[in-house]
């Protein structure tokens, strides 16, 4: 019984990690739409009454269907599954969900046969597979594709998505139940006594009611992270994930009832699942205000403030779990369990491994979900990891354009506006290296903290190509002699449309992170763009292969 526990928090610590962090590359267009465009169009491009020339130059090739890469998006919806089927399992442990195994397994196998216990239990599954499934898909038709890809990068929706994951947090404490109608289980409750296909499609369906007090928090922040990768099954696939771990239990128990024996009795440990996920959602929250506040230079929580945030919450779950903060529903805990002393040191040790970031140690296995190293007021890492490499300086004269909104990772010298980088990658005869970035993007996040800082990258990317980082998602206003009019009619008045802008017209992508290494003459990628690879010898033979081929012209 007590492997099982230790299992079962194991499992929701992994769950919380998963549905917080799965990595994926953000999606941005802005609601940008594009036509086919012909030479002479792109030709005729208004641009208000600025010259052409300080127009980002967009491709005069015809404008293909704009999409996401295949493989790209293949990973994001399989992190988004995975993410759901693993919050399924934690929700198993919920005290809404749990103490009703049992009761319903014993409902399908009492008085039937064990092949016909099994069926009714997999039609069981299946209808709450379907449920939740048309959950996910009435977001997508609620919101719009369009919607979904601008959902990571608009600072009302993730300071609302903030305070949603904070009312969760709130919720599994024990402030307050997020509770249905009653009138509604009461309903489905009455039409699964029916009987037949439709009375299992009912009792499915109480079963979402009944349980959403529980797994309302758990659906809730698992919506809003597929929503806002973009993918537009995204939430459809997460809901796939989620229930498909909830239906499997009562089908595998139905065909096994004897393993129901084996499982735990229900009691406050139940509870106390609740309330270590509650710490999990609370600190999932945080990356939501970061988002909104990198977005919008507010400038206000850089990464010491992000860091000491998680360190008390990480470090009031250890405490939690070792019984010394008590919370209204948990029970009184008369001695400290071994699997609760086991995943007490776990987050503790967390914890801990956390406090050395405060002096700006790179903390590489949650340097994608932490704000960037350049927000660190005081950082020991930076400095001491350039040592003798560093980044060559420009010749020309004066600050670069928009310095004074961004900062380059690791000291680099870099640029922010494609046409003054491309105008000093001529002057020194070097290749450009395009990083299409964003705030709200976490690959990007753990490309630069895990890949970039490598000796041989760092060299090649400081001293061998002249970077520039284009954010598609920045809500900075452009100068009025910088404001963009598409094709289309559109006018693009901030510098992440812009950028998001080009990218999709010159490179026919909307993903983020997306590095292109530029011939600056002819405009032209040197070899085959590419998305992020945490492979440092795979990024490494990317860049040698630009210069391979920018020496040979």
């Amino acid at each position: 019984m007590r492997l099982f526990k230790t299992f079962s928090f194991v499992m929701l610590l992994t769950c919380a990690l998963s549905v917080s962090g799965y990595a994926q590359d953000s999606v941005s267009t802005d609601d940008l739409q594009f036509t086919e465009i012909t030479t002479s169009e792109v030709k005729d491009t208004i641009v208000k009454t600025q010259d052409t020339a300080k127009v980002a130059p967009v491709t005069t090739q015809p404008q293909q269907t704009l999409k996401t890469e295949p493989k790209q998006e293949n990973q994001t919806l399989w992190g988004i599954f995975l993410a759901g089927f693993v919050g399924g399992l934690a929700a198993l442990l919920m005290p809404c969900i749990f103490p009703m195994l049992p009761l319903t397994v014993s409902f399908f196998t009492k008085g039937a046969e064990k092949g016909k216990a099994f069926s009714k239990a997999a039609l069981y599954g299946f209808f709450i597979i379907l449920i939740y499934v048309v959950l996910g898909l009435l977001v997508t038709i609620i919101f719009g594709a369009d919607a979904l890809n601008s959902l990571s990068t608009n600072g009302i929706f993730n300071f609302f998505f903030f305070l949603l994951l904070v009312a969760f947090a709130a919720s599994f404490f024990g402030a307050f139940e997020l509770t249905l109608p009653s009138s509604w289980a009461n309903k489905m409750d009455a039409n699964a006594d029916k009987g037949g296909t439709a009375g299992l499609f009912f009792m499915a369906g109480t079963l979402a009611l009944v349980s959403f007090s529980c797994t309302g928090p758990i659906i809730g922040t698992l919506l809003v992270q597929a929503a806002t990768t973009g993918a537009l099954l995204g939430p459809a696939i997460g809901m796939f994930g989620f229930s498909l771990a909830l239906a499997i239990p009562f089908a595998l128990f139905a065909l096994f009832p004897s393993a129901m024996n084996k499982l735990p009795k229900s009691g406050g440990w139940l509870n106390s699942v609740k309330v270590v996920l509650g710490f999990l959602e609370l600190a999932f929250a945080l990356k939501f205000l970061s988002n909104v506040d990198l977005a919008y230079h507010w400038e206000w929580f850089d990464r010491e403030l992000f860091l000491s945030l998680w360190i008390i919450i990480f470090g009031l779950m250890g405490i939690y779990l070792l019984g010394k903060i008590r919370f209204s529903h948990d029970s009184p805990l008369a001695f400290v369990s071994v699997p609760r002393v086991f995943l007490a040191t776990i987050v503790l040790s967390f914890t801990v491994y956390l406090i050395p970031g405060l002096w700006g140690a790179p903390l590489r296995s949650v340097s994608a979900f932490l704000p960037p190293q350049e927000t660190q007021d005081f950082d020991l890492y930076t400095s001491s990891l350039i040592g003798g490499t560093a980044p060559a300086k420009s010749t020309s004269t004066g600050p670069h354009k928009y310095a004074d909104k961004f900062h380059a990772p690791l000291k680099l010298d870099a640029y922010f506006d494609y046409n003054e980088a491309l105008e000093q990658a001529k002057k020194q005869h070097k290749p450009l290296l395009i990083d299409f970035t964003g705030h709200a993007c976490v690959n990007c996040r753990k490309m630069e903290a895990n890949v970039w800082p490598d000796k041989a990258v760092y060299k090649m990317i400081s001293q061998d190509y002249i970077l520039v980082q284009l954010y598609v998602d920045d809500k900075s206003e452009l100068a009025p002699e910088d404001v963009v009019t598409t094709p289309e009619g559109k006018t693009l008045t901030t510098i992440g449309k812009k950028w998001s802008d080009l990218q999709a017209r010159k490179f026919q992508s909307n993903s983020q992170p997306f590095y292109v290494l530029l011939d600056p003459e002819t405009e032209s990628p040197l070899t085959t763009p590419q998305g992020a690879d945490y492979e440092i010898a795979n990024y490494k033979k990317f860049l040698e292969a630009g210069l391979t081929a920018f020496s040979s012209k």
